[in-house]
């Protein structure tokens, strides 16, 4: 059975009218530099359209999709990759002929049976490296394509009972606490291992990559983003989705912090303060959490920094 997000994709890509699935002013908000798209006739004009023309036999195939209320609305969390032949260029990276994965992470809000606002991080920088540029430094963690859950079971996931959800919720509240408990010195001043499995997978953004266990996650990606913004604060969500061992959030923006030390990237600071977008799917196994799918717009991020990745990208072919 096709999800309203499936139903939405078909629509844009047979021609077939909007209206019935998404309401008339729904606001869709893109990673950039496509960023913000109002209304029904610039989702169609400014949004696809893109797609449409660089990409043949372009499909979304999501590995991770659940919804559940939140604030009296219904919300749909999803994460995966669309999947096409890349014929002609996209955002100005060039094509290749080949086949091509466009990772998402998406958090989609329904209100009235319509999509009425929609966030979604592609990882645009990932389609650079699938094209041969690489504008950033060599991601510390794993490069390549990001793998489902382990489980098998992110579409559609079972539920025993509402409290398992509830659980899984306050788990990832307590763990992202924790993480605020950084003491600007070690990195073992946030317990992780009191909320994550020894060998939990972190399956981070093209220019970052994938760790595998906490040591690594540590040294590949959580050293240098927190040395680098010590004064990170998440205070904005969009939502909370969670079903069963399950539980997405994120914002738009997510966190702010200010860029005043180096080494992030391998980046010289920039002393800017910084807005995150950002789109977490986490996944509980037992009492710990096991799996974590990340979305973050790296390249909105650089460009607060003075870092023009798409400008950058035309010298790096």
């Amino acid at each position: 059975m096709n999800s309203i997000i499936d139903n939405f994709y078909h629509c844009l890509q047979t021609d077939k009218p909007l209206s019935a699935i998404v309401a008339e002013d729904a606001v869709l908000n893109v990673s950039y530099p496509i960023n913000q798209i109002i209304g029904l006739k610039a989702i169609e004009s400014d949004y696809w359209l893109q797609f449409k023309n660089a990409f043949e036999h372009l499909e979304r195939k999501a590995f991770i999709e659940f919804d559940s209320e939140y604030e009296s609305d219904q919300w749909i969390a999803a994460t995966g990759y669309f999947s096409g032949i890349f014929v002609n260029d996209f955002l100005g990276i060039p094509a290749t002929g080949n086949l091509l994965y466009l990772r998402f992470t998406e958090l989609v809000k329904i209100k009235d049976n319509k999509i009425s606002e929609y966030f979604i991080i592609f990882d645009f920088l990932d389609v650079m490296h699938q094209a041969g540029i690489f504008p950033l430094r060599k991601s510390l963690g794993h490069c390549g394509q990001i793998l489902p859950p382990t489980t098998m079971d992110g579409l559609l996931p079972l539920e025993v009972n509402k409290l398992q959800a509830d659980e899984s919720e306050q788990l990832v509240l307590n763990m992202l606490e924790e993480l605020s408990k950084f003491d600007g010195k070690s990195l073992l001043s946030m317990q992780l291992e009191n909320y994550w499995h020894a060998d939990f997978m972190w399956y981070g953004p093209a220019g970052i990559g994938t760790t595998k266990g906490i040591k690594s996650f540590r040294e590949r990606h959580q050293g240098p983003f927190v040395f680098s913004f010590p004064d990170r604060l998440v205070d904005h969500k969009a939502c909370v989705v969670k079903k069963g061992n399950y539980v997405a959030t994120g914002g738009w923006p997510h966190m702010h912090g200010t860029h005043s030390v180096g080494g992030w990237l391998g980046l010289p600071p920039t002393n800017q303060t910084l807005e995150l977008r950002v789109i977490d799917i986490w996944r509980r196994e037992g009492d710990l959490l096991k799996e974590n799918w990340v979305g973050i717009d790296i390249i909105h991020m650089c460009k607060q920094m003075g870092l023009d990745i798409f400008a950058l990208m035309k010298t790096s072919v």
